[in-house]
């Protein structure tokens, strides 16, 4: 049994990981299959080469082998007399006998006499006469196509079968989006979306919320417009700008925008496509892509995922000749090469800013930085509408009530809620999307499909309950935590139940208080199942991951240790080495130990305090339970009837 439930999103360390307002709990990662490696293909192909010449080289000797003997027959019909002509075209030999066929006609016999060697020569070896010669009539063509043919092939075919093989090889080793054509290696593989193409173009009117961002990048949108009012004043425009922020939040809608809005030739590339096993290839595509751009000016060269080729240089990996590096070193060089008045500019997004290079970040370079956050509710909202469009909606759909339960979701989730909701109306026949298919949808983002196949027994399906309603009920009790929306025994992806809870209101900072009922709503579902069945299942180990990972957080990065006081002992990423991330400690092994302590007796509080919880309401906790082996889902609205049937009052709203 898996459990799911979502911290709350209102924090900044949260709200920086782009983690939607739950806890998905017991959810593993499986390891993507790898790819054959290269050097297989590379002597398969290679061991086909040399079967062919092979077998052709055969295929020539065998042929010459049966030359010999038809040859041999020839002289035996020229001493008999049965010969009446012979004509020679090359090496092959015709010869016409005297004798004829049931038709009445001559019998004619193919043959081929030796390589540069006159037939008459061959024949007076083998025994002819000249008299015999001279009373066959000898027809000889002047054409010497065969001649060189027959010296031409045996070495041009190993030739092409070496061409193709290289092709091949240019094939595998072009990468990118599906190859490229070979003798292309240096070219630039963007794409370009011009001003007049109205079917891609998109404008800042298609790009929902982000307000601070648009204004930013109106001042880049005045300057391909009207660059003579800044240059007059001595102004320059940044050369760059870095559009950073989680994934799905829209950097690349935003880049694409700002071309629509301008109506500049828009050439997008992402950085990995500048890079290629064979040294100098990823420079000579940015000169080329640079080169493209200038002659298309006005124009925006958009770089998505620049940290493939932007990471800090001098890591020690790939030593100095590094190709990312040259790479990096020559986008730095064709950057600072732009002259005030070629009206190219480059725009860049990142979800990873703190790997970036010092030099992408200088003035003169990547000097404008936009950050695009996760859309309020307001935003969210807005999306909905702009994905809403082309899609029957049925009366009862409120999308703002859907905004309100999307905190967290970027705009790529929001198209994804919008889109699996009308394949849920469409897989049922019906022409409009409800608001059920929408409330589907949400969980089916966050979690997976419902696994109807996934049947529980009736004694799994009991500790379920409990389970969950034992998060929930700590949750409503607390006044600290996050009100329920809704609890399910219902299995989806990988989470055997799960707690769905999510603030009314955004917000953007989270309390000592908060992170404490957090944690004890996280171990509810663990002491409900201690308290009810006296035994523990695997089901709260995902709780058990998530709860111990924020009480480390919270005395390492938050300050919010009395031991520790206010001091970071660890920051928001470890160092990368290797591939792999290390962890950065800079402290002893005496400060470790005490943040074990610290961790250990934060979450024995929760504990504590779940207990208590649980005891005190037990009574409600097995109607709660009773009610979903019953129906397996409740909604708010029935869940917050229970609660008040039993005298259990709703928290403050306004507490944070």
């Amino acid at each position: 049994m898996k459990d799911t439930q979502k911290p709350d999103q209102n924090t900044e360390q949260k709200k920086q990981d782009g983690k939607k307002a739950f806890k998905v709990v017991g959810i593993k990662k499986k390891d993507g299959n790898k790819n054959p490696k290269f050097g297989q293909n590379f002597f398969l192909v290679l061991l086909l080469l040399f079967s062919i010449t092979f077998i052709f080289a055969e295929i020539i000797k065998g042929q010459n082998k049966s030359e010999e003997f038809v040859l041999s027959n020839l002289v035996t019909f020229i001493k008999e007399d049965k010969v009446e002509r012979i004509k020679i075209d090359g090496d092959k030999v015709e010869v016409t006998l005297k004798e004829k066929d049931d038709k009445g006609q001559s019998v004619i016999k193919n043959t081929e006499k030796e390589q540069n060697t006159p037939i008459t020569d061959t024949l007076l070896n083998l025994g002819i006469t000249s008299e015999q010669l001279n009373a066959i009539p000898l027809e000889v063509k002047t054409s010497q196509g065969g001649f060189w043919a027959s010296l031409i092939i045996p070495i041009l075919i190993p030739i092409i079968l070496l061409i193709a093989l290289w092709v091949f090889l240019s094939k595998k080793m072009g990468g990118g989006a599906g190859g490229m054509e070979p003798f292309s290696f240096g070219q630039s593989k963007a794409r370009l979306i011009k001003p007049e193409d109205t079917n891609q173009k998109v404008t800042f009117k298609d790009v929902a919320g982000v307000k601070e961002a648009k204004q930013e990048l109106q001042e880049i949108v005045d300057f391909l417009k009207n660059p003579k009012k800044f240059q007059d004043i001595g102004a320059r425009i940044p050369k760059g700008v870095l559009l950073m922020g989680a994934p799905g939040t829209g950097k690349t809608l935003l880049a694409r925008a700002t071309a629509g809005e301008a109506g500049v030739s828009f050439f997008s590339i992402s950085g990995s496509e500048f890079v290629e096993m064979f040294v100098g290839v990823g420079a000579s595509r940015v000169r080329d892509l640079f080169k493209m751009a200038k002659a298309a000016s006005p124009a925006i060269i958009f770089i998505d995922e620049i940290d493939a080729v932007g990471r800090s240089r001098g890591a020690g990996m790939g030593g100095g000749n590094d190709e990312r590096e040259q790479t990096l070193n020559q986008i730095l060089v064709e950057m600072d090469g732009f002259e005030p008045t070629e009206k190219v500019i480059v725009m860049a997004a990142t979800n990873r800013p703190d790997v970036l290079d010092t030099a992408i970040l200088r003035p003169g370079r990547f000097d404008r930085r936009v950050m695009i956050d996760a859309p309020d509710r307001a935003d969210r909202e807005q999306i909905l509408h702009i994905h809403a469009k082309g899609k029957p909606l049925a009366e009862d759909v409120k999308i703002d009530v859907i905004a309100q339960r999307t905190p967290g979701f970027s705009g790529a989730d929001l198209y994804s809620l919008m889109n699996e909701a009308a394949i849920t109306a469409a897989r049922e026949n019906r022409t409009q999307v409800s608001q059920n298919d929408m409330i589907e949808a949400i969980e089916k983002v966050i979690l997976g499909p419902a696994r109807q196949s996934h049947i529980l027994s009736k004694k799994e399906k009991e500790i379920t309950a409990y389970h969950e309603a034992g998060h929930a009920l700590v949750a409503s009790v607390l006044p600290f935590a996050d009100p329920v929306h809704k609890i399910s025994i219902v299995s989806r992806g990988r989470a055997g139940g799960y707690t769905l809870k999510m603030p009314d209101d955004e917000r953007k900072l989270q309390s000592k208080r908060a992170f404490m009922d957090d944690l004890a709503m996280s171990l509810g579902g663990y002491v409900a199942e201690q308290m009810i069945f006296g035994d523990i299942t695997t089901g709260p180990s995902n709780d058990l991951q998530v709860a111990t990972a924020m009480a480390r957080d919270m005395v390492t990065k938050y300050g919010m240790s009395e031991v520790f006081g206010p001091i970071a002992l660890e920051g928001n990423e470890g160092r990368a080495m290797f591939g792999r991330g290390v962890e950065d400690k800079e402290y002893s092994e005496n400060i470790s130990s005490q943040i074990d302590a610290e961790v250990r007796k934060i979450m024995n509080t929760a504990h504590q305090t779940a207990q208590q919880v649980l005891s005190e309401n037990k009574k409600v906790l097995e109607v709660i339970a009773n009610r979903l082996i019953e129906v397996e889902n409740i909604e708010r609205e029935e869940y917050e009837q229970i609660l008040t049937a039993h005298g259990i009052k709703f928290k403050n709203e306004d507490v944070v």
